[in-house]
């Protein structure tokens, strides 16, 4: 068992996708163990991507994710991240393969609807930067 993060993004909430993105994950077997609705705040927004602070499109994400609710999910399964990858599809939404949520709903290259981790460190950093021990604890066993 594998676990990762999910962001249903600004535009995805913003547009009712919550539901419809959710019956797909757990169609696809990945189960959702833990899940909220938060607004993140600019510089929670610059934290959680820290990793990108020098790329051209730091500011425009960040003021993208910070500026309307986001739905955050602790997804657990067997290969949970390459295949909740998959299902999101590419990040450009223009060559995502037909049938995942990026080519079915996404608008453009930054609203693309959801984030997912893109390997084991990042899901371990990125579940703890939204959840808590507590949060989790009742996940285990």
């Amino acid at each position: 068992m594998e676990s990762t993060l999910s962001i249903i993004k600004p535009d995805g909430v913003a547009r009712g996708l919550i539901g419809e993105i959710s019956r797909r994950l757990e169609q696809n077997d990945l189960k959702i163990v833990a899940m909220k609705m938060i607004r993140m705040t600019k510089g929670q927004a610059e934290g959680f991507y820290a990793v990108h602070r020098e790329r051209p499109f730091f500011a425009s994400l960040t003021d993208f994710m910070s500026a309307g609710p986001v739905v955050v999910m602790v997804l657990t399964g067997e290969n949970a991240i390459a295949r909740y990858r998959e299902l999101m599809g590419a990040t450009d939404c223009r060559v995502a393969a037909e049938g995942t949520i990026r080519k079915d709903f996404a608008t453009d290259i930054e609203k693309n609807v959801v984030h997912g981790s893109d390997g084991p460190d990042t899901a371990a950093f990125e579940i703890g930067y939204f959840f808590s021990g507590l949060e989790l604890a009742s996940l285990q066993g």
